[in-house]
């Protein structure tokens, strides 16, 4: 019975948290501050011919940087399988940094290299007539393509080394050239591989804000997250036009995900007895377009934006850029020695929510995943709350959090605080600790718990002295992933930021929108170097747990 209870009050707490604000997402959409149903207002809105085009540039360039990624992943995938650059493993690790590094950052760094009297500018002067194609739409899909692929190469990759190549030598045996075996073996069978990548980075796409609130705002390209974000937090705000737009994007993200599960489920082969060990080109002219490839896209994907943040921070006088001499430390010293100290508060005040929100979404992970373990529809009703908020894009939680939590402020003030900010974070990253601890479940199996009750221990003493210790790693992980993400974190941080309250993400963006680059490129540079030491502890955690 008390089991049964604690699972009831989960499932209404998952509900509270995560269902009941998207509910007010499409709830104020169809009714009005004063409590009328009005469907016309969100007609009008989806309507107005401004809007209409944010929804269609929203589309346009998630296509496109789908296609770009797809161009860019796919050779990668076959050179870091099939060419002698799959020995070298450290690449997996540094092409993924483009991924790990924060979008709205990259951005800013391109934009530094690549305006007038930038830094390529500087370094090439001849080059001044390259740039203007630069701002526009072209590389705004250029810049968000070097953030998707490594997520999408390493999609790829794996489908490949599944594939094995028992299937390619069958078709060599009966005669295929090599073209032939690619066209239609290899090709076919990863079809459903690159369709779910390729839905993957779509709506990836569509709920990224950082990029195109940086680079999409100064070449004027509008879209869905910096609509919302504009109505939901510049006065007038109006939180019915946010919540037409959110719904709009919930609905396009829920097909695309049911799109990618049909696929998922009929496109996917299982190949039995399939060789895992693939054939490595021996063909020297191979090996060297593969690391003349691969050594492009390091540079262009990862040198140059931190090239230019790093550069930036040191520049003293920006007037005279790369001079000689005219490089400095004092913006570090303003950035943490100042008498407001703002840089160090921010990163203070990020550091805190963050590790905050990381503890009671590992705590309510580990409560889900337990749960999520046993069977009944009440277990799957659980885990289908705590892994909603995979589906729904950032912004759209933060929109619907902050209507719901305004209307209930006259019971519980906790909307515009702090507090506030840790419950957003928890909620829309609740996944990453209930995904890790059930992983760290699955591993331990039932066998020690089952024979802990035989030998007469209770619940509590199966779960503190066998099952939390060796969930302990996973549950671990779990927390460093919440953390570095939160405290990175950008379109939340902007939308519920109590008043004179600056993280580190919205510290960045104003002190770029301000004119003080260089103090926002320091802050750029320190939250890179905090969360890549985050990212080796998370390594090293992972290592010694399969040890």
């Amino acid at each position: 019975m008390k089991k049964k209870t604690g699972m009831v009050l989960l499932a209404v707490l998952l509900g509270f948290m995560i269902v009941l604000p998207i509910i007010s997402v499409f709830a104020r959409t169809v009714i009005s501050e004063d409590g009328r149903f009005d469907i016309a207002n969100a007609a009008t809105v989806l309507s107005d011919p401004a809007n209409a085009k944010t929804i269609l540039n929203s589309l346009w360039l998630a296509l496109l940087v789908s296609i770009v990624s797809t161009l860019i992943s796919t050779p990668l995938a076959f050179i870091l399988t099939r060419t002698k650059l799959a020995r070298m493993k450290w690449l997996d690790i540094i092409l993924m940094i483009p991924f790990m590094t924060p979008p709205y950052i990259s951005a800013m760094g391109w934009i530094l290299f690549m305006q007038k009297r930038g830094l390529f500018q500087q370094l090439f002067p001849w080059t001044e007539s390259w740039l203007e194609g630069f701002f526009s739409l072209a590389g705004l899909v250029m810049v968000m393509s070097f953030h998707s692929f490594p997520f999408m190469t390493g999609m790829i990759k794996n489908a490949i080394l599944n594939l094995g190549s028992a299937m390619e030598e069958s078709a060599a045996i009966c005669g295929e050239k090599p073209i032939g075996i690619f066209r239609k073996v290899t090709m076919p069978l990863l079809t459903g591989n690159y369709a779910i990548a390729l839905m993957l980075v779509f709506v990836k796409t569509l709920s990224e804000y950082g990029t195109p609130a940086t680079l999409g705002s100064r070449i004027g390209f509008y879209v869905f997250t910096t609509n919302i974000h504009r109505y939901a937090s510049v006065a007038p705000i109006d939180f019915g036009k946010a919540s037409a737009l959110s719904s709009v994007l919930v609905i396009i993200c829920f097909a695309i995900w049911r799109l990618q599960d049909y696929i998922t489920r009929t496109h996917t082969y299982s190949l039995v007895q399939a060789k895992r060990t693939l054939p490595i080109s021996q063909k020297r002219i191979v090996t060297v377009l593969g690391t003349v490839y691969t050594s492009v896209l390091i540079l262009i994907s990862i040198v140059v934006p931190y090239f230019s943040i790093i550069a930036t921070s040191l520049i003293d006088k920006r007037g005279y850029g790369l001079a000689k001499g005219n490089f400095t430390l004092a913006h570090y010293g303003e950035l943490f020695g100042s008498e407001s100290a703002k840089g160090l508060r921010a990163i203070g005040t990020s550091l805190s929510l963050a590790a905050a929100a990381a503890t009671i979404a590992s705590l309510i992970g580990m409560a889900v995943a337990m749960h999520m373990r046993k069977k009944g529809k009440l277990s799957q009703i659980i885990g289908a709350e705590a892994l909603l908020p995979e589906m729904i894009p950032n912004i759209v939680f933060a929109i619907g959090m902050m209507i719901l939590w305004n209307r209930i402020y006259a019971a519980v003030p906790l909307y515009n605080t702090r507090g506030f900010m840790v419950l957003v974070y928890v909620v829309m990253f609740l996944p990453y600790a209930v995904q890790y601890t059930t992983s760290a479940l699955i591993q331990i199996g039932d066998h020690l718990s089952e024979a802990g009750r035989i030998s007469g221990g209770s619940e509590s003493y199966v779960f503190w002295r066998i099952q939390f210790p060796l969930m302990f790693p996973g549950v671990v992980t779990g927390w460093m992933m919440i953390f570095i993400i939160s405290f990175r974190e950008l379109v939340a941080s902007s939308l519920t930021s109590p008043p004179n309250v600056l993280t580190v993400s919205t510290f960045i963006t104003h002190e770029f929108e301000q004119g003080s680059v260089s103090v926002g490129m320091c802050m750029a540079a320190m939250c890179v170097l905090i969360t890549t030491v985050s990212l080796i502890a998370i390594n090293q955690l992972a290592a010694r747990k399969w040890k």
